[in-house]
C-alpha cells in the first residue's frame, strides 16, 4: 500500500513580537489601560525576518475573562503605508473567523497562506464584539494602532475614532523561513523599548540590528524584542519581573537560539534611587519593591543563564548602561551597576558580552550617557543613540550552527 507523502515540515521563527503588558491605573501622563468592546483594531507592525507563511499569535495573558475575536485580517502594506492589492488574508481559527481565547492565554491562528519579504510592514486588524476588560496591551508600540467606530471594519478601511501607538491582544507573527533561520529575542526594559526614538520609523536598536542582519546576506534570524517599558529582572511593575516572564516571552518562542539580555537598569533606579517627589515618588508607587544588592542582581542574571542553557539557548550579557542624571541615579546605583558590569564582563558565566555602558559612555564622564545619545532625560536613547548600540554588535554571534 502506497503511503501519503509527508508534507514539508515548517520551520517556525518569530519576526515580531510585543511582551504582554500587566494592566494599570492611569499614573500620570499615562493613561489607564484601556477597554473595547464593539471595536476594530487596526495595527501597523514591521516583520524582521520574511517567510513563505505566516501565523499570529494573539494574547489574553491578563484578561479579566474570556476574550472573543470576531474576526482578523492582515495585509502587506507599501511603503507609503497602503494595503498592497490582493494581499488581505484572513486569519482563522481551526478554519473559523473567530475563536474564543481563554482567560491568561494566548490563541494562535492557522497557517496564513501570505509570503513576506524580510522587513515587510503588515496590517493586522481585529474585531472585538464582546467588551474586553482592561486589555493585554503592551504600552510601547511607537507605531499606528486605529481604533474604529462601533462595527466590524477588518475588510474595509475606516476611519479611526482614535488613534493609540498600543499594542492590543497580538503577542508575535511568526514566519516559516528556510530551516537555517533562527530566532533572536531580546530581554529588556524601555531602552529596547524604544522610548525616544522617532514613533513610526522602526529606529529602536532591535529595529536596526534586524536591518544588519537582512542586509548581510546570511541565515535569516527573526529578531524578538520582548522589552517591556519599566520592567525590572527582580521585581514586577510595568509588566510581569523578567525572571517569571522568561519562560513564556523568551524560551516558549518558535526556533529561538539566542537572547540578549539587556536589562537592570530598573531594578538599580528603584533599588536605590532617592525618588521622593513628583513623578519619581509616582513611580516607586507604581514600582514597589525593597532595597536590592548588586550580589541580588546577579543571581538574578545566573538565573535566567542557568535556564537559557537548560534549552539551548545561547545567552548574550549587555551591561547596564550609563545613567547619572536621570531622576533616579544615585552614587549607591552607580557602585552597583560597576559592580554589575564587572560581573558581565569578566565572569565568563555569558556566552558573550555586548558592553552597551562603553557605547553610551560620555568620554568626559562615564558614569553618564553621551549628550547626543540620550532624549534629554540621561537614561533613554536618541534615534542616534539606538544605532551605535546596534552598530556595536558583532553579527559573527548570529550563525548557523
Amino acid at each position: 500500500m502506497a503511503l501519503a507523502a509527508t508534507p514539508a515540515q515548517a520551520e517556525w521563527i518569530a519576526s515580531w513580537t510585543a511582551a504582554p503588558v500587566t494592566p494599570s491605573a492611569a499614573m500620570g501622563p499615562i493613561p489607564a489601560t484601556p477597554s473595547y468592546a464593539n471595536r476594530t483594531i487596526r495595527q501597523t507592525l514591521r516583520l524582521s525576518a520574511g517567510g513563505k507563511a505566516l501565523r499570529v499569535r494573539l494574547s489574553n495573558a491578563y484578561g479579566p475573562g474570556p476574550l472573543r475575536i470576531g474576526a482578523a485580517r492582515i495585509a502587506l502594506l507599501d511603503a507609503a503605508g497602503k494595503e498592497v492589492p490582493g494581499t488581505s488574508r484572513a486569519v482563522l481559527f481551526a478554519g473559523a473567523t473567530g475563536a474564543l481565547a481563554a482567560k491568561g492565554a494566548p490563541l494562535v491562528s492557522d497557517v496564513i497562506d501570505l509570503a513576506v519579504p524580510a522587513l515587510a510592514r503588515v496590517s493586522l486588524s481585529l474585531y472585538l464584539p464582546d467588551e474586553t476588560g482592561p486589555c493585554t496591551c503592551h504600552t510601547t508600540g511607537l507605531d499606528t494602532t486605529d481604533i474604529s467606530a462601533p462595527g466590524n471594519f477588518t475588510a474595509a478601511p475606516f476611519t479611526p475614532e482614535t488613534t493609540t501607538q498600543m499594542r492590543a491582544f497580538i503577542a508575535s507573527i511568526d514566519v516559516d523561513a528556510p530551516d537555517d533561520a533562527a530566532t533572536v529575542a531580546i530581554l529588556g526594559d524601555s531602552i529596547s523599548d524604544g522610548v525616544g526614538s522617532t514613533p513610526g520609523a522602526n529606529r529602536r536598536w532591535p529595529d536596526l540590528l534586524a536591518e544588519r542582519l537582512v542586509a548581510r546576506r546570511g541565515p535569516a534570524w527573526g529578531v524578538a524584542n520582548q522589552g517591556i517599558s519599566g520592567n525590572r529582572i527582580l521585581n514586577d511593575g510595568f509588566g510581569t519581573n523578567a525572571l517569571a516572564r522568561f519562560d513564556r516571552d523568551i524560551l516558549a518562542l518558535p526556533g529561538i537560539k539566542a537572547v540578549i539580555v539587556f536589562e537592570g537598569v530598573n531594578d538599580l533606579g528603584i533599588g536605590f534611587g532617592a525618588m521622593a517627589q513628583g513623578q519619581a515618588a509616582a513611580m516607586r508607587t507604581a514600582l514597589p519593591g525593597g532595597a536590592i544588592t548588586a550580589a541580588d542582581l546577579i543571581a538574578g542574571y545566573r538565573q535566567i543563564i542557568a535556564r537559557a542553557h537548560a534549552k539551548g539557548v545561547r545567552i548574550f550579557g549587555a551591561t547596564i548602561a550609563p545613567y547619572k542624571g536621570a531622576t533616579y541615579w544615585s552614587e549607591a546605583g552607580e557602585a552597583a551597576r560597576q559592580e554589575v558590569n564587572r560581573f558581565i564582563r569578566t565572569s565568563g558565566a555569558f556566552d558573550a558580552v555586548l558592553d552597551f555602558d562603553k557605547v553610551l559612555a560620555d568620554p568626559a564622564d562615564p558614569a553618564a550617557m553621551r549628550t547626543d545619545y540620550h532624549m534629554g532625560d540621561h537614561l533613554h536613547g536618541t534615534d542616534a543613540g539606538y544605532k551605535a548600540l546596534a552598530d556595536s554588535i558583532d553579527l559573527g554571534l548570529f550563525k548557523d550552527d
